[in-house]
């Protein structure tokens, strides 16, 4: 079996479950507290439901062979020499980022440059800047990469944004989705702060992904994730045209770009009452395209057209399969 590891808690469950379900795999289980679950129709996959924190242990120890998880809590815990590696690192959904909170009252600090001089002016007193945060390792990169050498780091759980009211943190590095929480603990960010931008990911055990039927089912599963992602920017456009031939109506829409569809439209004779040469027209478009797909369908004499979300895009070949495979050759 192929064992596929999803939050059982936090932010990216339920969106998780959603996702899953918006690519074809529903998630069905016995109830909402089980910690295995399966997909209807694959029953070579099998879903295990951990913490978020612990995922990445997971798929490294080989106690799973997938997980989905935050990209921030991924590269967090992820250890130098490990056979965990990124299979699509955007799921589209989850978005946050990591960065530093500071005081309101600091009114000079506005750019992590200016907690240069700040900690520098710390160490003058004796002490060191204070940073409260749940991801170290992320953390001291960037101070470091930034210049900033002297800070110490307070580990922390739960509620981080009352660590500089509380005196135990000068500043703070937590997720941020929407500012909301900073702000109401009367702490702001900086230009520069983003530490990090994350949102949910799929990952994988190289190692164990050489297995070929472990492979095949990986393959099932990222072809729809990818079919799905890319769905998201497409509708599709069906209208009725009328014309000498479908030749013709197809060089008409190549002209222009917004009803080109991504490789050409699709064009099939109409057999109509009056029989004048109809012919309906299947494209693929953008969603930001698609008021000026539909004027131009206008001016190209349809009247009548339909619009549908895709639900798979699909193309030539599965990029993140490809990349897979660059992986499993690569020597671990």
């Amino acid at each position: 079996m192929l064992r596929l590891a999803l939050p059982s808690e936090g932010e990216l469950q339920d969106p998780s479950l959603l996702f899953l379900k918006g690519c074809g795999l529903p998630v069905e289980r016995a109830s909402a507290r089980a910690y295995m679950g399966e997909i209807a129709g694959l029953d070579e996959i099998h879903v295990m439901f951990q913490r978020n924190a612990d995922i990445t242990a997971k798929v490294e120890d080989g106690s799973a062979e997938l997980g989905i998880l935050g990209k921030d809590r991924f590269l967090e815990v992820r250890r130098d020499a490990s056979n965990a590696i990124p299979l699509i690192e955007d799921l589209g959904y989850g978005r946050c980022e990591l960065v530093l909170g500071i005081p309101e009252g600091w009114m000079d600090i506005l750019a992590v440059d200016d907690l240069v001089e700040l900690s520098l002016e710390f160490r003058r007193k004796g002490r060191e800047l204070r940073v409260a945060t749940k991801y170290p390792r992320l953390v001291q990169k960037f101070l470091l990469s930034r210049g900033i050498t002297y800070f110490s780091l307070v580990q922390a759980s739960g509620t981080i944004e009352a660590a500089p009211a509380m005196g135990y943190a000068d500043i703070i590095a937590d997720i941020s989705a929407s500012g909301v929480t900073l702000r109401e603990n009367k702490l702001r960010t900086i230009a520069g702060g983003t530490i990090l931008k994350s949102q949910a990911c799929l990952i994988g055990n190289r190692r164990l992904l050489k297995d070929s039927e472990k492979l095949a089912a990986t393959r099932t599963l990222l072809e729809l994730f990818e079919g799905h992602l890319r769905a998201e920017s497409f509708y599709s456009v069906t209208a009725n045209l009328q014309g000498a031939s479908a030749s013709a109506i197809g060089k008409k829409l190549l002209a222009y770009p917004e009803v080109s569809g991504i490789k050409g439209p699709t064009v099939a004779r109409v057999y109509s009452r009056d029989g004048h040469g109809w012919y309906s027209v299947t494209v693929a478009v953008k969603i930001s395209d698609l008021p000026k797909a539909i004027e131009r369908l206008r001016e190209l004499g349809s009247n009548g057209m339909t619009v549908l979300p895709a639900h798979y895009v699909f193309v030539g070949e599965c990029n993140s399969y490809q990349r897979l495979l660059e992986a499993l050759e690569r020597p671990s």
